[in-house]
């Protein structure tokens, strides 16, 4: 099997491992939610609630997905996948919590779904980094170090300054934290599979590896659990269909864009392709959109059908 046809047959795979996992992550948001809700009826802590914590084995394992399908495909083709879960979690969310997905809704999904599709067809399909050494050199670019000292800087501030005055106010102080800290989720996710080799060599162990491997490890635990912790405290507050939409696009976003500038993957992808990427995205953008902001808007065929007659 030639080169060209075997990174094909990986990314492949990849992106089947991220749909299950997009599926997988769709549900946690919605699990978590019907938990806190019950334990608020109850009054009682969520940690007691079995719904709570099949929620948070479901999150680990769409992390584990994601693990595997970034070290199998490029970031961005797997990254805007996440939009998948989104229209899962909303019909979910239908049957476990009460959520009403009407006409428009349906329409957000249909266009979430046909947006991930494009994607898939024009994202890049073969992996720009694919060394360990590769990697030591990507990370010291001077833009890339400059771009993690403005996102952790941005963390602090939302941390420790905004998210305890306003958190509970506005939806977008947690979804900052979530989606600044996909800046470190995606690369360290990567960087785990191409360490792992160099680190763990029964013949000719690499220090260096080893300490790339256990950075990667400890940066990573790190990112999913704060993560975890704003994601419970938004959840606590706002409709989860609301914050899982908002929180794709913006996570996507920004992952994808720490992705560009550390592996620059779209280097290999064309003026026509990048077109389409653009297209794909925004199509679904706009079925969250219209999946989310008008979910509240109980509108059926038939009520579309009469506002058709009287325009007639």
């Amino acid at each position: 099997m030639t080169p060209e046809r075997q990174d094909s047959s990986l990314a492949a795979l990849g992106v089947g491992v991220a749909v299950v996992s997009s599926l997988i992550n769709g549900s946690t948001f919605v699990l978590q939610k019907k938990g806190i809700q019950r334990a608020q009826q109850k009054g009682v802590s969520y940690l007691v609630e079995h719904f709570w914590w099949t929620g948070t084995i479901a999150m680990a394992l769409g992390q584990i997905g994601n693990f595997l399908a970034y070290n199998m495909a490029p970031a961005a083709l797997v990254t805007p996948l996440g939009a998948l879960g989104v229209p899962f979690g909303s019909l979910l969310a239908v049957y476990m919590i009460q959520e009403k997905v009407g006409i428009l809704g349906k329409l957000g999904c249909l266009l979430t779904c046909v947006g991930s599709i494009i994607l898939i067809i024009h994202a890049p399909k073969s992996n720009s980094v694919t060394s360990r050494l590769e990697l030591e050199e990507k990370l010291s670019n001077p833009v890339f170090l400059c771009y993690l000292f403005i996102v952790l800087l941005l963390l602090c501030v939302l941390i420790f300054w905004i998210a305890p005055a306003h958190g509970s106010k506005n939806i977008m102080v947690y979804i900052s934290i979530c989606s600044l800290l996909g800046s470190f989720t995606v690369p360290c996710s990567k960087g785990l599979g191409l360490t792992a080799q160099d680190s763990f060599n029964n013949d000719s162990s690499d220090e260096k590896a080893l300490f790339l491997f256990f950075l990667f490890l400890c940066t990573l635990l790190l990112s999913i659990l704060i993560q975890f912790i704003y994601i419970n405290k938004a959840l606590e507050v706002f409709d989860s269909s609301i914050f899982s939409a908002i929180y794709y696009v913006t996570f996507t976003s920004i992952s994808i864009l720490a992705s560009s500038i550390l592996f620059r993957e779209w280097k290999t992808v064309g003026a026509v392709d990048f077109i389409g990427i653009l297209c794909g995205f925004t199509t679904v953008s706009v079925g969250l959109f219209l999946l989310k902001v008008f979910k509240d808007l109980h509108l059926s065929w038939k009520d579309a059908q009469k506002v058709s007659t009287k325009i007639d």
